[in-house]
């Protein structure tokens, strides 16, 4: 089914929008199999879905070219959060405004009592959260008993923020012959269940890639060591210079950090997180939208519903909990078939899990190197050539600015001045410490001599490469506990079991008694075990063993103790 067979009104509306040809979840609901089903559909957000539950419901909606004269909603579209039900909502009034549709707004942050005097008035259409929506039934001033068609809209996100009694409530208010559509990316079981309850024979519909959760996302990864997590954020940020970037987080403390880093390093950045009230909410989306910050660090949950259309790089700068996040996270970018970018930031002991992962969820992601100073300095000369190169409209102030610089300057000194105030205004890109633990290396490789290190002592540490352990990460870890710097760590020999390395003989004595004072401090790695090693390395480090542990209370007798490992080194 083409625009042009749609009733005249809403062909006219989507004409007016720019809208030429369905997108295929818009040509997918509009199939005549699908015509007055009950819909399961998993298309992405961004994919025309809103416009597409739009139309699905024309049927029922329209008598002739006209909304169905009503005082109680004949359409009912619960969305996940305030912003999405703002976007809904839009949508919706421009798509049946000529139409004489009306439409009442339904959400959390707003004058509850100034939507119920909406519903008072009438409205053939409503949109709202689930929370607002349940609150205006119980009290009285929403009535579903008219009700054709019901709407859930990124059902999966409302099921894991704990809405399932509040769609349930308004689920069973309404008439058991209507309608139900329900959208959502993923289909987890206790999706599936839902639909079970609440539709009848629905038609599933699915617009999601086969190979990857997203078409137009290239996903990808790099592992760097815990400590150099936000330099390399830095770094992505800054080779990519995005319009709009959204940075992930698992905590509202971690965003707080992130967030007051970023802008200490001079970029425009917004925060949002669950500590920030809606008129703070409010000011960062808008913030993000006319362009004043490229930059939104976030929750999860905060990140939900948010709609920015030159949104083109995620960070997951905090690994998500399982693919269907990674999926929710990833699929702010990529929208309404523009490209985007998501790029998951891996310590080095998290590669694996991060490898199931992605495997689970059928996306290839391509490993990568963290950007380094040297890339990104040669990319903003690009960008700056290719916008110093850009035609400009000038007016007469400009040139006679202009002829007065070119008569007390060189041209070559005033476009150095320009090019030097381009970079100045630019945040300086970070030196990851593991890539500069490996330049230093090759140096040393090359020259054959370290000064400081003829007169060495040898240790080793209980992690070997079957703990996934790795120089760059092995290095940050012994700089860290031993509080040392990265230039006197000599040598890393890993092997299956163990790690040995070795620093100069003078610091020795205060690299081992500041190890021992920083276990147990709450570091997840300081229980890793340290000890010298006499005579020097050697060249096949054997397997180590332990001694049994004593039977403890509990414990069956001869029962070993468990094996130590270093915790969070798997």
């Amino acid at each position: 089914m083409s625009f042009s067979d749609l009733p005249p009104l809403l062909a006219e509306a989507l004409s007016e929008r720019g809208y030429r040809e369905p997108t295929p979840v818009q040509a997918a609901v509009l199939d005549e199999g699908a015509h007055g089903r009950d819909l399961i559909v998993s298309a992405q957000t961004g994919s025309g879905k809103t416009v597409a539950f739009g139309l699905s419901a024309a049927g029922e909606l329209l008598e002739g070219d006209r909304v169905a004269p009503s005082r109680e909603p004949l359409l009912l579209v619960i969305a996940p959060t305030r912003e999405l039900a703002l976007q809904v909502s839009r949508e919706l009034t421009w798509l049946y405004g000529k139409a004489g549709g009306r439409i009442a707004t339904c959400v959390g942050g707003m004058d509850a009592s100034k939507e119920r005097r909406t519903l008072s008035y009438g409205a053939q259409i409503v949109v709202g959260t689930p929370g607002r929506l349940r609150d205006h039934l119980e009290r009285g001033a929403l009535d579903l008993s008219a009700l054709r068609v019901a709407v859930l809209d990124e059902a999966d996100e409302m099921l894991d923020m704990g809405f399932r009694e509040d769609l349930e409530e308004i689920l069973d208010a309404s008439p058991a012959e209507r309608r139900t559509l329900l959208f959502s990316a993923t289909m987890p079981k206790p999706i599936v269940a839902l639909a079970k309850r609440y539709q009848r024979d629905a038609l599933r519909i699915s617009t999601v890639g086969e190979d990857r959760g997203h078409g137009d996302i290239a996903y990808q990864a790099l592992a760097v060591a815990p400590p150099d997590i936000e330099h390399a954020v830095v770094n992505l940020l800054r080779l990519h210079e995005a319009e709009t970037a959204m940075l992930f987080c698992a905590t509202r403390e971690n965003v707080r950090h992130l967030h007051a880093t970023l802008v200490e390093r001079g970029f425009a950045a917004v925060a949002l997180s669950g500590e920030h009230s809606q008129n703070e909410r409010n000011a960062a989306l808008q913030a993000l939208r006319d362009r004043r910050a490229r930059v939104c660090v976030a929750t999860d949950v905060a990140a939900r519903g948010i709609d920015l259309p030159t949104l083109s790089l995620v960070i997951h700068v905090e690994l998500p909990r399982d693919a269907e996040t990674l999926q929710h996270r990833s699929g702010r970018t990529g929208r309404a078939g523009k490209k985007g970018t998501a790029v998951l930031v891996v310590p080095f002991q998290r590669r694996r899990r991060v490898e199931s992962m992605l495997r689970g969820a059928r996306i290839r992601a391509e490993w990568i190197d963290a950007p380094t100073p040297e890339a990104i300095r040669a990319q903003d000369r690009e960008r700056l050539l290719e916008a110093l190169m850009q035609p400009v409209e000038v007016d007469e102030e400009d040139r006679a600015i202009a002829a007065r610089l070119l008569a007390e300057r060189s041209a070559e000194d005033i476009a150095a001045a320009l090019v030097r105030a381009h970079r100045a205004s630019l945040p300086e890109p970070e030196e990851l410490l593991g890539q500069a633990a490996a330049q230093e290396r090759r140096a040393e490789r090359q020259d054959g001599h370290r000064a400081g290190f003829d007169d060495t002592v040898w240790f080793r540490i209980d992690v070997g490469r079957r703990h996934n352990a790795d120089p760059r990460w092995i290095l940050p870890l012994l700089c860290r506990r031993g509080h040392i710097t990265k230039a006197e760590v000599g040598a890393i020999r890993i092997q299956p079991n163990e790690t040995q390395f070795d620093v100069p003989r003078a610091i020795a004595a205060r690299f081992t008694a500041a190890w021992a004072r920083s276990a147990d401090k709450g570091d997840p790695e300081s229980n890793i075990a340290l000890e010298p090693l006499q005579g020097g390395p050697a060249p096949h480090a054997p397997r180590k063993t332990y001694k049994p542990k004593p039977n403890m209370p509990g414990r069956k007798p001869g029962r070993p103790g468990p094996r130590p490992h270093a915790k969070g080194a798997r």
